[in-house]
């Protein structure tokens, strides 16, 4: 392999040609999960901010987030919240006040997630096949129902956590997965979301949500030899009180995982608390136990996290951070199963006097360095072309995409990044390479592998 050095207006003919521009695509998605916002308001929750009421759709749409998360069940008979009814109402809400919205399907009656994919009831009798029908049924109904009425989300989330094996039970969250199984599930799903959009004329993105950074790689690599591929979105939950990876262990993983998939990779939920204190009798989740050295349990260090976290992830080539459930507040009137109040009200961005205290637009606000679209380029002498090099965190050499007399291959990086990069081409057996370094810059530009 030869090493050269990129130079700016190099007018030699290049094997290799490195355009760098500042990223407009994807979309950098800040969003909340404020599926609660309903209850929390019918149980007499107020929210604050400056001394002034307000709504917690404004609220957060004001302070920067652009994305409303909202989740759905298919029969929550224990609830009236979290059904088609309350889903309509928030999502109006989210639209009212100019987010988009990310419907999050549970697939289940009750709570889906990285322990328990528990059926609906309506499904839990039926063959896989016949379950098969009834998911695409309720997905595509679903998405049809609401674009009638004006309120089709721009996301949509087919499964919620879905680490164990999905439309099944308790005993089988234990179990490896069928994935037989789980991919006719989950690709009946995903049917459903791309006919409702060709349908309508307003096609979401799929996302596939998996908890805690450790288990995607090995989930998304099964997925794939099974034939689950048709998806834009890998959504990660993170909290460091469940999860064995760290905050950077998090980034290399993310890196890791948008070099292998064609897919934006984010953090879907993640929280931290504001003090470990309590407001009522219901135990708080996040204790403790889930604090990280750095970031005490105050709003700054709440604050900080959100924003360290938020870096790391576009450092990262992510693309965006939700935050689960920042107006989940303790109330008076109201209660879970585990006790009157709130688990999480000392994980909220608002205090115990419902003032909010500051880490939402400090979070939101905060000037980010954005990544960089770079795109590799090589002239086309063969019928395939791999690249490869530091960047691509230990992922090894990627195909590159044939787009006219050319191999191309797009990614983004964190500006001033240095990098190695070596392609290589193949015909007949013979390997033909070329390697370069380059520092990334912020600016638009295009250079060229010198002589």
């Amino acid at each position: 392999m030869r090493g050269n050095r990129f130079i700016i207006a190099g007018t030699a003919a290049s094997l290799l040609s490195l355009s760098v521009a500042q990223a407009a695509e994807p979309p950098i998605y800040l969003g909340v999960d404020i599926s609660y916002a309903n209850e929390m308001d019918d149980c007499g929750a107020v929210y604050k901010s400056g001394g002034a009421s307000v709504d917690q759709f404004r609220f957060f749409k004001s302070a920067g987030a652009n994305v409303a998360r909202i989740r759905i069940w298919n029969d929550p008979d224990w609830t009236k919240y979290s059904n088609l009814a309350d889903v309509k109402r928030s999502i109006k809400r989210a639209k009212s006040a100019g987010m988009q919205v990310l419907l999050d399907f549970h697939y289940s009656d009750d709570w889906a997630d990285g322990d328990k994919q528990i059926a609906p009831k309506a499904w839990a009798k039926l063959s896989t096949q016949d379950q098969a029908k009834a998911l695409y049924a309720f997905t595509h109904d679903t998405l049809v129902e609401l674009d009638r009425e004006g309120l089709m989300p721009e996301l949509v989330q087919v499964g919620n956590e879905t680490n164990g094996e999905i439309v099944s039970s308790l005993a089988k969250a234990k179990e490896p997965i069928h994935w037989n199984r789980n991919a006719l599930l989950f690709n009946a799903g995903i049917k459903a979301v791309r006919d409702a959009g060709k349908e309508t004329g307003k096609p979401p993105r799929v996302m596939l949500h998996i908890a805690q950074p450790e288990n995607a790689e090995p989930w998304f690599a099964a997925a794939t030899k099974a034939g689950v591929t048709d998806y834009d979105i890998i959504g990660l939950s993170y909290y460091s009180k469940w999860s064995k990876r760290s905050m950077a262990q998090l980034g290399q993983t993310i890196d890791r995982l948008r070099h292998t998939y064609a897919a934006d990779v984010l953090v879907v939920e993640t929280a931290y608390p504001f003090t470990t204190e309590n407001a009522d009798t219901s135990p708080n989740l996040l204790g403790e136990d889930s604090l990280i050295a750095g970031y005490p349990a105050t709003p700054a260090g709440q604050q900080k996290y959100l924003v360290d976290l938020t870096q790391l992830v576009l450092s990262s080539g992510g693309t965006g951070v939700f935050y689960w459930e920042p107006a989940w507040v303790s109330t008076k009137s109201c209660g879970t199963r585990w006790g009157k109040g709130s688990n999480w009200e000392n994980a909220a961005v608002f205090d115990y006097k419902g003032q909010d205290n500051g880490s939402a637009e400090a979070w939101l606000k905060h000037a980010y360095v954005l990544p960089v679209e770079v795109t590799f380029k090589t002239k086309a002498t063969s019928e395939a072309a791999f690249i490869d090099g530091d960047f691509l965190a230990g992922v090894g050499p990627r195909p590159m995409t044939r787009e006219g007399d050319a191999f191309v291959y797009r990614t983004r990086l964190a500006p001033g990044t240095s990098v190695t990069v070596a392609t290589a081409t193949t015909a007949a057996g013979v390997a033909d390479a070329s390697a370069v370094t380059a520092t990334v810059g912020q600016r638009a530009s295009v250079v060229r592998v010198g002589e």
